[in-house]
């Protein structure tokens, strides 16, 4: 069975073990040099609808990655959520399970009305930067006290979009911008 990212609970058994095995591996990567890792876990009722969701993927049925969103406090007109938690099990790196997860947050956020996805992360995490900003993040001055963070990012997920035509010319009401399908 191909890859599948479904929305869940944050609180379920297959979460609670990645999430797990993401808490012990920052703490066993961790550069000491940024001193002792904190580990936190954000409560599970902040990843739900309408001020949040969470995802897990599934590759054989079997948990492979996950990663959560939260609504946080919105910067004047910015309706702002977190992308928190992503994580993927080394089994299933290198097999787009991170960019997976990711599309699904991003299609939450916009489900839920943001303009924009915050998240933070830690420089240490090349490969996680270096998505991030393939994805059309860009870094940004902090915007929480993360002791884990070392860069925080932001990428616009709305903007204001095209008004459907209306009238009964033709493409009205098909949802065509231009009246093409």
């Amino acid at each position: 069975m191909p890859l599948q990212v479904r929305s869940v609970r944050a609180d379920v058994p297959e979460v609670d073990a990645l999430l797990d095995a993401y808490l012990d591996e920052r703490e066993a990567t961790f550069p000491s040099a940024q001193g002792r890792y904190t580990r936190k876990r954000t409560p599970a009722a902040e990843f739900v609808a309408p001020n949040g969701a969470f995802v897990l993927a599934l590759d054989d049925d079997r948990p492979v990655g996950c990663g959560g969103l939260r609504r946080i406090a919105d910067d004047g007109d910015d309706v702002r959520f977190e992308v928190k938690h992503v994580f993927v099990s080394p089994d299933g790196r290198g097999r787009g399970v991170a960019t997976a997860v990711m599309d699904a947050l991003e299609q939450a956020a916009r489900d839920l009305g943001a303009t924009s996805v915050v998240l933070d992360t830690n420089d240490s995490l090349v490969a996680a930067g270096a998505m991030y900003r393939s994805r059309g993040y860009e870094r940004v001055e902090p915007f929480n006290d993360n002791p884990n963070a070392t860069a925080w990012y932001r990428k616009a997920v709305r903007t204001d979009e095209p008004r459907l035509p209306t009238g009964d010319g033709p493409g009205a009401g098909d949802g065509a911008p231009d009246g093409r399908r």
